[in-house]
């Protein structure tokens, strides 16, 4: 029996997480990180991530997220957890550096450099980040799937 064709999956268009309040969520995820609007609509507001956007989504009715997670790169993570304790935000026990923002929304940040997770030179740049790079780990998961740079 021939089986089906399927789908190869590419990678991560968007993620939406929902949030109480649009404006209270620009403004706390805006303490935090830089952001840019990608644009807005009625009840959400997408925020920029190069060729990929988080879209905000108001009307969030679940309890806070346990080991659902949203992982977030950035490309440093060191200015992150004294903002996040400025905030009085709850840090959750991990290896790296996960939070719930205010909604509960289960937030995992890791750098840029230490992972597979790769952004093409033309997106980096212009993002105005040309100069990441991936730690020697990175580089060898990477190598070992044959898409090592």
């Amino acid at each position: 029996m021939t089986q089906a064709p399927k789908a190869n999956m590419v990678g991560i268009n968007h993620v939406a997480l929902e949030v109480d309040d649009i404006e209270a969520a620009l403004v706390f995820y805006g303490s935090i990180f830089h952001i840019t609007l990608r644009g807005r609509a009625p009840g959400m507001a997408f925020i920029d991530m190069g060729d990929q956007f988080l879209a905000l989504s108001e009307g969030r009715t679940q309890s806070p997220d346990t080991h659902r997670h949203f992982g977030l790169v950035v490309d440093r993570r060191d200015p992150i957890l004294p903002i996040l304790d400025k905030l009085g935000v709850q840090i959750l026990p991990s290896q790296g550096l996960d939070f719930l923002d205010p909604w509960g929304n289960h937030i995992q940040v890791v750098e840029y450099t230490n992972i597979q997770f790769t952004k093409a030179d033309h997106i980096l740049r212009g993002m105005k980040m040309s100069g990441l790079s991936k730690s020697e780990q990175a580089l060898k998961e990477l190598q070992g799937k044959n898409m090592a740079p």
